[in-house]
Parts: structure tokens; C-alpha cells; sequence
């Protein structure tokens, strides 16, 4: 498994990897709602953003992680960032997650074509598992993952410590290989409802 630093295109959103270039525009835009960051690992909001920013880069550049920015299509906007990261090469697997929109980018279009994007560019190029995780705290997060047909594989207990010192549970969905097909004509379906 081999997954190309690229940007990734579909007509509702388009995913710009992380460059100097866009640091400014992705500040701003995870620069608002702060208490969705506070169930956060790591927080990329106000004073917190310069150590996240470095961070993401850093695991760029070792390979483990793709940072992207989200712009939206229909006004040019940068509003979120989204990731692959613990690539696992060897085990071709990979995780979903450092996922943030601001918050009139949720409950349209935007996440299922990030997902969409997303998973699409792990199986094309190799992947049999693709992993997404979220806060066990986070009903509405599980629930957008369950719509996405991905497999509920349980909680993991005490698995991450929020920025904040919580010690959090962990919610572990998986998407297979063998399920991509369904999910992809999932995907598909309800982003053909958006016109």
C-alpha cells in the first residue's frame, strides 16, 4: 500500500494537503467553536494551533499521517481539515480521523464527500482496512460513521488522553476492503441526493 501525497477532488469539496501556503486559511477556519475541540486528542484551535500545525507536518513528513485541508467548491472556502494517518504500510491499513468543519460546514454535503474521497483514495491504492475512531462521548460522530455503513467494532477503554487531561474511551468503526463496494454506492447515493 502506497497512498500518494495528492490533492483529492470531487465536486463538492476538494482536499488540499497541507502546505505553507495554506497555513493562514486553515487557521482561520479551525479557529471558532472551542468547545467542539475540548473532546479533542489534540486541539488545533486559538493558541493550541502553531503545536497541532507543527505536528501535523512533522508526521507528513515521517510518512505516518496526510493532512488535508478541506476548501468547499461552492464558495472557495477552507472550512476544516481532515487526515489519514497511522499509515501502516506493512498491514495496509490506515485511520480517518483529525477530522474538524466549522460549524456551517456540518450536515451538508461536506463530510460524506470527504469520506468518500478519503476512502476511496485508501482502496485505490491498496488498503484492506481503513479504521475511523472517535470519542465514546461523541453520539453524534458515531452515528454520521454508522451511516457510512462502517463496521461498529466496539470501545476501546482508556485508549487516549484529550487535551485536556480526560482519559477517554474510544469508539472503533472499520471499513474492510470487502465492504468498500457497498459503502462507495452508499456514498455515492446520498451525495446524488445533495443535486
Amino acid at each position: 500500500m502506497v497512498l500518494p501525497v495528492t490533492p483529492l477532488e470531487n465536486r463538492f469539496v476538494r482536499l488540499e494537503p497541507f502546505t505553507a501556503a495554506l497555513q493562514g486559511e486553515v487557521r482561520a477556519a479551525l479557529d471558532c467553536d472551542a468547545p467542539s475541540w475540548d473532546i479533542m486528542v489534540a486541539a488545533g484551535y486559538g493558541a493550541h494551533f502553531d503545536g497541532w500545525w507543527r505536528s501535523a507536518l512533522k508526521a507528513m513528513e515521517q510518512g505516518t499521517r496526510i493532512a488535508w485541508a478541506v476548501r468547499r467548491l461552492s464558495d472557495g472556502a477552507i472550512v476544516g481539515t481532515t487526515s489519514l494517518y497511522e499509515i501502516k504500510p506493512d498491514y495496509r491499513r490506515c485511520e480517518i480521523g483529525s477530522t474538524f468543519y466549522r460549524p456551517e460546514a456540518r450536515g451538508g454535503p461536506v463530510n460524506p464527500a470527504c469520506k468518500r474521497l478519503l476512502l476511496g483514495h485508501a482502496f485505490d491504492s491498496g488498503a484492506v482496512r481503513v479504521e475511523i475512531l472517535t470519542d465514546a462521548i461523541n453520539p453524534g460522530s458515531q452515528a454520521a460513521i454508522r451511516k457510512l455503513g462502517a463496521r461498529d467494532e466496539g470501545v476501546l477503554c482508556k485508549h487516549k488522553i484529550t487535551f485536556r487531561g480526560r482519559i477517554r474511551d474510544t469508539a472503533l468503526f472499520a471499513v474492510l476492503d470487502d465492504d468498500w463496494p457497498e459503502v462507495r454506492a452508499r456514498l455515492d447515493a446520498r451525495l446524488a441526493a445533495f443535486g
